[in-house]
């Protein structure tokens, strides 16, 4: 596909134009709207043919769940398993959905005991429709955020089946909240962003958690911000490791967007991810 409907897309998922005026774009791009509606089945995200651990896999125990006041959402742990060491995932900006309830599983298929929080909760939960949880995730105020990860990070820390030690993992919009936490949270013990935006530099001193960060070659939206927040971590000794995926679109690790999605690149990104866990968290 062309970059420059990919680059289309991404404009309208993080709020750059509403839908209409997506469409008519991307018609007028395209050719016609017959042309432009071939291209929307590839850029739009087909959770069907993209689940890689079913819901009802036996070696797992999944379900919602409310933690604490401010925590509640998606757990997954192994089943018959013990204490185990926790990771937060975040999602991007259409809230809780089946992709990243899919993460969350394959999280705990690794040994973790995986919480994935519904940011979107204290609105009634994440809507089916995505155009509208795009909508209510712009409603968010980041106090009501960041409250929300730190709800969700005590809660963990405090869990009965939990080491006591817990990550965050996130992307995209999730990416950006797991910056935002390390920076607000010195009890985290280790953060995985996905092209999230970085925080102010000013802010990096804060920091305690070891960062890994994946950043896609392509997305020059998100890599504006990497050359500042590279020279912060140096300048206060921060531990972090950070790869560029060439080639790659913002996305790359969402196999439900066939448009964006890069195996090669989240594959790589996603043994990293699972080692740098089981380094920090044990």
């Amino acid at each position: 596909m062309e970059q420059k409907f990919i680059e289309l897309f991404d404009r309208f998922t993080h709020g750059g134009m509403q839908r209409r005026a997506f469409l008519e774009r991307l018609a007028a791009m395209a050719g016609s709207a017959a042309a432009a509606n071939g291209l929307l089945a590839v850029l739009e995200n087909n959770y069907a043919q993209a689940a890689q651990v079913a819901e009802n896999d036996p070696r797992l125990e999944a379900g919602p769940a409310k933690l604490a006041e401010g925590a509640s959402g998606y757990l997954v742990k192994p089943a018959g398993a013990g204490k185990l060491a926790a990771v937060m995932v975040i999602h991007e900006n259409r809230g809780l959905n089946p992709h990243i309830k899919d993460v969350t599983r394959r999280l705990a298929l690794e040994g973790f005991l995986a919480f994935a929080p519904d940011y979107l909760a204290g609105r009634g939960g994440t809507p089916a429709d995505e155009d509208k949880a795009r909508d209510l995730i712009g409603t968010l105020t980041e106090s009501e955020i960041l409250a929300t990860s730190q709800a969700s990070l005590q809660a963990l820390n405090s869990y009965g089946e939990a080491t006591g030690k817990t990550g965050a993992i996130g992307f995209c919009w999730g990416g950006g909240q797991v910056n935002a936490l390390a920076v607000a949270a010195p009890t985290l013990a280790a953060g995985v962003v996905y092209y999230g935006m970085q925080p102010a530099a000013a802010e990096v001193a804060k920091i305690a958690a070891p960062l890994l960060l994946h950043y896609a070659g392509l997305d020059s939206r998100i890599n504006a911000g990497i050359a500042d927040f590279e020279a912060a971590l140096k300048a206060n000794r921060k531990t972090y490791e950070l790869y560029m995926y060439e080639g790659a679109n913002h996305a790359f690790n969402n196999d439900s967007n066939a448009a964006r999605y890069n195996k090669a690149a989240a594959d790589l990104a996603w043994a990293r991810t699972v080692a740098f866990l089981k380094k920090y968290l044990g």
